[in-house]
This record gives structure tokens, C-alpha cells and sequence, in this order.
């Protein structure tokens, strides 16, 4: 059984403005199912760059990106957003929840979209994990009622909701105090380790990284290290 969640293979990719600059050269990796992995490297280095392209989200580059084993390369604007919404769960710096709509409703919505479920299973998903980021109580709050750290827990809850093969983030802890961006790792951790959720998550905290399962460090849009921590 192949175990590979994510492959990343010969990507490259330029920017054309005005002139031709590289900005990730023959990127070469694979994720497994349950690694909690991190990439870090300085600003620029092309660590978010990969990552849009590991989504789906950028389709400009060379090399191609296996999700689940099924090649990326080629596939319409149409497939791959369905990839998106249905494998990958996304965590920002900034958690973009709607004011408008309650903690619970934030979290259901990319069920919806799914269309998977009926609204009511969605809704009961939905509560069930934020129960499991112990934010239960504050389901039928609004977002701007929330602490910083909350919000996060809430865009957590919400990247979880259609039980993707994958949670990327970038910069999940950039925009938190430390003791909110402790509790954000605390429950990375406990996802990669009691529900064998695979997490690739680009930082700028050194310390996070050393704690995660393996690191990537990129450097001129190349990878020079990969290496696991050893616990």
C-alpha cells in the first residue's frame, strides 16, 4: 500500500516579471500519512511559493505534485479546486472567518460546499471537532467575539471539517502571543500523533519547528536539509 500522501517532484518554477528569476529549482520530496513536517528558511527563500504550489492553488511550475498518488499536472481549474476542498485543509497566518456567520457555520461551510453530507451531518461534524480543539462553547459566538487564539482553533476546526488527507499551513502560529502559538502546536501535535493526520506546515519559529517530526529547510528555492528529529 503506498503510503505517500503528498510527492513532490522536479517542481520548479520562475517568475516572468519582467525578466526570467527561478525561484524553486527541482524540488524532490514525499510526505507520509501521520508526518507532522515543517519547512523553514529565511524570506524569500521560496518556502510559500511551494506551498501554493503543493495546493493546487499555483499551476504555473514545472515537475508535477501527486496527491494521493494521482498527478496534479493538467487537471482543470474545476477538478482541482474539488481536490482542494475534499483533500487539503488549509490554515493561514490570518484565520479569514466571516463575521457574519457563527463559529459553527464558519466551520461547516467547506462541508457544504462538499455537499457530502446533509446540513445536518455537516453541523454535527462540525461541533464534534471543535470539540476535539476544546472550543465547543463558543460555537454559536461570531468570530469577532473570539480571542486571536480562538480564531485560530476555529480555522483549525474548520481545515478538518471534510477529513482531508492533509492540513498545510503558513505561518499558523505568525500572528499569535506564545502561549496561543503553543497551544496551536499542542494541537498539531496531537493530530499528526492520535488521529495520524498529516501536516505540512511553513514557519518562521525555529523552536516549533524542532518540535515537529522532520524539517525541510529551503534556501534559494532549494532544499538543503531534510532531516527527521530524532524524540
Amino acid at each position: 500500500m503506498n503510503n505517500k500522501i503528498l510527492e513532490s517532484i522536479q517542481v520548479s518554477k520562475f517568475f516572468h516579471d519582467p525578466v526570467d528569476i527561478q525561484v524553486l529549482k527541482d524540488i524532490n520530496f514525499s510526505l507520509e500519512k501521520g508526518e507532522f513536517v515543517s519547512v523553514i528558511g529565511k524570506s524569500g527563500c521560496g518556502k510559500s511559493t511551494l506551498l501554493y504550489i503543493l495546493s493546487t492553488m499555483d499551476t504555473d511550475y514545472t515537475g508535477n505534485v501527486l496527491i494521493d498518488g494521482i498527478a496534479m499536472r493538467g487537471k482543470k481549474e474545476a477538478d482541482l479546486a474539488k481536490i482542494r476542498n475534499q483533500k487539503i485543509g488549509f490554515v493561514f497566518q490570518f484565520h479569514y472567518l466571516l463575521n457574519e456567520f457563527s463559529v459553527l457555520k464558519n466551520v461547516m461551510l467547506p462541508g457544504l460546499k462538499w455537499g457530502n453530507y446533509s446540513e445536518k451531518e455537516v453541523e454535527h461534524r462540525a461541533y464534534e471537532k471543535l470539540k476535539i480543539l476544546g472550543i465547543e462553547n463558543e460555537a454559536f459566538k461570531k468570530p469577532n467575539q473570539l480571542s486571536g487564539g480562538q480564531k485560530q482553533r476555529v480555522a483549525i476546526a474548520r481545515a478538518l471539517i471534510n477529513d482531508p488527507l492533509i492540513i498545510m499551513g503558513d505561518e499558523p502560529t505568525g500572528n499569535l502571543d506564545k502561549k496561543n502559538s503553543e497551544i496551536v502546536f499542542e494541537i498539531f501535535k496531537e493530530l499528526a500523533e492520535e488521529f495520524n493526520q498529516t501536516l505540512l506546515i511553513v514557519t518562521h519559529d525555529n523552536e516549533f519547528a524542532e518540535r515537529t517530526h522532520r524539517i525541510i529547510e529551503m534556501q534559494d528555492g532549494m532544499i538543503i536539509k531534510d532531516q527527521k528529529i530524532k524524540k
